[in-house]
């Protein structure tokens, strides 16, 4: 797996948390596992981002007054950090024809992966990928 210096799990789910957690501890990393919108556009100010990881399904996260889902957030943070060229690749359990037929488009993220997560090797596919178009913009 390329080398991810400062990463962003965004995921209210703590199984899910440990999950992430122990995987990028094997592979290396600066890991910021956060729920809270505002620590997130604070982390993302604070220093270069390899990689968001981003729940769609997200129950608590809130920015200024409005509740923000993965979709929205993911929107949001493209938007406004549109020059620092953060890949964000969103996760979920469900199908994404559940949250419309254009989710990627909608989200402005990169790439999703449903989950469970089963073979390590996929999301570690998916993560080398967005990594090199990132340095490749």
């Amino acid at each position: 797996m390329r080398q991810l210096r400062k990463i962003i799990i965004v995921e209210d789910d703590v199984f899910s948390q440990d999950f992430y957690r122990l995987f990028f501890k094997k592979v290396g990393g600066e890991v910021h596992i956060l729920e809270n919108a505002d620590e997130i556009i604070q982390t993302i100010q604070g220093g270069e981002i390899d990689l968001i990881l981003m729940d769609i399904n997200l129950k608590n996260t809130v920015l200024g007054s409005r509740k923000m889902d993965g979709i929205r957030l993911s929107r949001y943070i493209k938007e406004q950090f549109h020059s620092y060229k953060i890949p964000i690749l969103l996760v979920t359990a469900y199908p994404l024809s559940s949250f419309g037929e254009n989710v990627l488009e909608d989200s402005g993220a990169d790439d999703y992966l449903v989950k469970p997560i089963v073979d390590f090797n996929v999301l570690i596919d998916k993560i080398n990928k967005l990594v090199v178009e990132r340095n490749e913009r």
